[in-house]
């Protein structure tokens, strides 16, 4: 069920740069309308921000659950920095309630179960699952198996690119100079391309070293961001399956840096950055 609503709090975050209007709706709130989060996201008229993220009832085992919502009131799947604003927000409500939470505890997503660590300086490690590189689990069309690269045609251009899935599809593609790639002009065409039946959020990766990366992200349903999570995930995953990087990376995005371990391809990919509150409000309308 989706409704608009007259009067609703919440709060500003982001996580290096990538920013969230966060709604708490535990108790059984109807969802936000897919023209709500249009609303909230528009940065002239708005509150201004890349997603929409709601704090709703916990599932078995974890503490709460959240859901994503992209600027343009699509739905999402996955979000890392979200999830850690997530996590940095129910530590603070939990204090303001006069309860603590552990240093550990888990978050349910559209995705899936997230273990949390709480570290300094307002910093959380998420557990991110494991990277998926099957065609089918991305999904991309057209190719049978995985493949370290993938070619693509569209009109009179090729893409080369890597593909996984962190929970979302992600396309990386491999740049020399990540302030003058084509984000802006291959990220749209990547993402209309048929063999992304339900699009796909585009890197453009710039390997500087074998522990650090730059990252530039075109996302569904937003455009490009200061940073995305499960993209600087998809992009250190991708470079470590090809061993251009070392297993622990930082990957340094517009907006910040995050640091993305995956110790052994059975084993859990883990990301770690910081979250800020920006401000609160509240939001009426007819």
């Amino acid at each position: 069920m989706s409704t608009q609503l007259s009067s609703l709090r919440f709060s500003k975050m982001h996580g290096a740069g990538n920013d969230f209007v966060v709604l708490d709706l535990r108790g059984a709130a109807p969802a936000p309308s897919a023209a709500l989060c249009r609303a909230l996201a528009d940065r002239h008229t708005g509150v201004g921000c890349d997603q929409i993220l709601t704090v709703e009832d916990a599932a078995d085992g974890a503490v709460a659950g959240y859901r994503i919502w992209n600027a343009d009131g699509s739905s999402s799947q996955q979000c890392g920095n979200g999830a850690r604003c997530i996590a940095a927000w129910l530590v603070r409500d939990a204090a303001e309630r006069g309860a603590a939470l552990p240093d550990e505890f888990v978050l349910d997503s559209p995705v899936g179960a997230h273990a949390v660590t709480r570290l300094d300086g307002g910093r959380f490690r998420i557990a991110m699952g494991l990277p998926r590189f099957a065609p089918s689990s991305i999904p991309l069309h057209g190719f049978e198996g995985a493949q370290d690269e993938y070619v693509l045609y569209h009109n009179d251009s090729l893409f080369t690119f890597g593909a996984v899935s962190m929970g979302n599809p992600h396309a990386v593609i491999e740049v020399d100079d990540i302030d003058g790639a084509p984000v802006e002009a291959v990220g749209p065409m990547l993402q209309a391309h048929p063999a992304f039946p339900e699009s796909v959020n585009v890197g453009f990766a710039h390997v500087e070293s074998r522990d650090r990366i730059r990252l530039r992200v075109y996302e569904r349903g937003v455009g490009e961001t200061l940073a995305c999570g499960s993209g600087a995930c998809a992009a250190a995953a991708v470079m470590m399956r090809r061993g251009r990087v070392d297993r622990d990376v930082t990957v340094a995005l517009p907006g910040g840096e995050l640091r993305i371990a995956w110790p052994a391809d059975d084993a859990p990919l883990t990301m770690s950055g910081p979250t800020a509150f920006v401000f609160e409000g509240e939001w009426t309308h007819d």
